[in-house]
């Protein structure tokens, strides 16, 4: 497996000042995907958003782990919710300038 786009979980412990455990927690809670090649355990970098939002949520907030994926779970819901709003003013303004053409 090629490891080009991971980023080692040890050193995100180091940046971001976080036990390593604090991985194992939301690798569990399904929150983010932890690999492991050859005994070290690596995270995909388009997880950092997800990760920086988490870390913001436990430190800044002290959010404990439970907390934290029930916020982003709702975050994910708002954001799908509004990816489908967006989807229904799209065909509804299909709709509209049908309406518009028609003649009376």
């Amino acid at each position: 497996m090629k490891i080009k786009n991971y980023i080692p979980v040890q050193q995100l412990c180091t940046s971001y000042e976080v036990e390593l455990s604090f991985f194992g927690h939301l690798h569990e809670l399904g929150l983010i995907e932890v690999i492991t090649v050859e005994k070290t355990k690596y995270v995909h970098q388009e997880n950092l958003i997800n990760l920086e939002k988490i870390i913001r949520l436990h430190h800044e907030l002290e959010v404990n782990m439970e907390g934290i994926d029930i916020v982003m779970n709702l975050l994910q819901r708002i954001e799908n919710l509004q990816t489908e709003l967006k989807s229904a003013k799209n065909r509804l303004s299909l709709f509209e300038k049908d309406d518009l053409n028609k003649p009376l």
